[in-house]
């Protein structure tokens, strides 16, 4: 199993697995060794290094009354902010973004599926592949923060996989970005959006297909991924701690029922803590194979309620990324009429953009026409979350995105 500690929790018997930090940052021109030499101790302890992985199945693990914070030592002193600082955000029309967010998922979609098969085959993958990709996600967030994130949520079961961990990198970086994460942080939190399930590479098809209840054993195996990945991501030793971290622990939740390592609390990185919360959402707001997708604001409304799984403040900074009502949502105003979530309200997550349909009274269409709920003067506001399945609409985010959405897949790069 691995772990990472704290270099003054390092004693003889432990398996070295990987240094953090650069190669040159150590005396040691091995990577990964059991250190059975007091002296080899004491020259890790003097040369700067301030934490290391270890794997407990080669060697000792820590004592349980030393157990360290799972948690990079640089990261903890990261806290929330109590208040946001504003960021310049050139926003341009929705609409417009919608069509460039299309064409960015296609192109990164196809970028990551030949990422995680050139790693199935054995071949590396270096940061500066996935940098530009991550660049371009930001820009997008940048030019409209709610395009790429919603339109993220429209993938198909076959196409999960990969569009998954685009989806999860642009939650990221979002999240990041209200969390007031300088902006070197925030470029590494997408990077571990789009690496944080890469051990999945190594689980059978059939088995990550499944739409049957998995055996005992079948868990089992799949619950390995990211002990998998991350031992991976060390191996090519070009990938950050925090990269690595959250490949390992973003299934941990702050009660300490997760798992590899049932960490609790701040014992979960900070950017662990925030690929939790948004790998959980873009999971259940997905169609996966035998899982219909939740609808966005039935998403946050559960996990809300969900006691121990998330870091609280984290969890309220990500639902103000998305709104009270996200994108897409189904919604019944004052008035009677239905309306679908265009895009949110920086100042006001009770007062989207909204686009008006149908009217609930006469159970006809009506005229369409968007609404911004929290311009002064506007009498009309949402009095209620609806259900799609109730009302029996079908493609509901053609009104929002204004794509033609069918069965197939909308993130072809043909």
């Amino acid at each position: 199993m691995l772990r990472q500690i704290k270099v003054s929790d390092l004693r003889v018997g432990m398996y070295v697995q990987s240094f953090c930090g650069s190669w040159m940052d150590h005396p040691f021109w091995r990577s990964h060794f059991l250190l059975d030499d007091p002296q080899d101790l004491e020259k890790i302890r003097s040369c700067g290094i301030a934490a290391l992985w270890i794997d407990t199945s080669k060697g000792l693990d820590v004592q349980v009354e030393e157990q360290p914070s799972a948690s990079e030592p640089s990261l903890e002193p990261l806290a929330i902010p109590a208040q946001e600082r504003s960021r310049n955000r050139p926003r341009i029309a929705m609409s417009d973004e919608v069509i460039h967010a299309l064409n960015l998922c296609a192109r990164t979609k196809a970028a990551v599926l030949n990422m995680f098969s050139d790693l199935r085959m054995g071949r590396a993958v270096y940061p500066e592949q996935i940098s530009q990709l991550v660049a371009d996600i930001s820009d997008s967030l940048m030019r409209h923060p709610d395009a790429l994130i919603s339109l993220a949520r429209l993938k198909t079961s076959d196409e999960y996989t990969y569009m998954h961990s685009v989806a999860v990198c642009g939650l990221m970086m979002s999240l990041a970005y209200r969390l007031n994460l300088p902006d070197s942080l925030v470029k590494e939190a997408g990077i571990a959006g789009i690496l944080h399930e890469v051990g999945k590479v190594f689980v059978p098809v059939e088995l990550l297909n499944k739409t049957s209840p998995l055996s005992e054993a079948e868990s089992e195996s799949l619950r390995r991924h990211p002990e998998v990945g991350a031992k991976m991501l060390l191996d090519t030793r070009h990938f950050s701690p925090r990269v690595v971290d959250v490949c390992l622990h973003h299934h941990e939740k702050i009660d300490g029922s997760g798992y590899p390592h049932k960490l609790c609390g701040t014992q979960i990185s900070l950017f662990s803590r925030m690929a939790a919360v948004c790998d959980t959402y873009d999971s259940v707001t997905s169609n996966r194979h035998g899982k219909e997708a939740w609808a966005a604001a039935e998403a946050i409304r559960k996990m809300a309620g969900w006691t121990g799984y998330f870091d609280e403040q984290v969890f309220h900074a990500f639902v103000r990324c998305v709104g009270i009502y996200p994108v897409g949502a189904l919604v019944l105003l004052k008035s009677g009429r239905l309306a679908i979530v265009m895009e949110q309200h920086e100042q006001s997550l009770l007062s989207p953009r909204v686009k008006v349909f149908y009217s609930a009274q006469l159970r006809m269409p009506i005229a369409q026409r968007v609404i911004d709920l929290a311009v002064a003067g506007e009498q009309d506001s949402i009095a209620s979350l609806e259900s799609v399945k109730k009302w029996g609409f079908k493609h509901l985010d053609e009104l929002w995105s204004g794509i033609s959405i069918g069965k197939q897949s909308i993130f072809s790069t043909a």
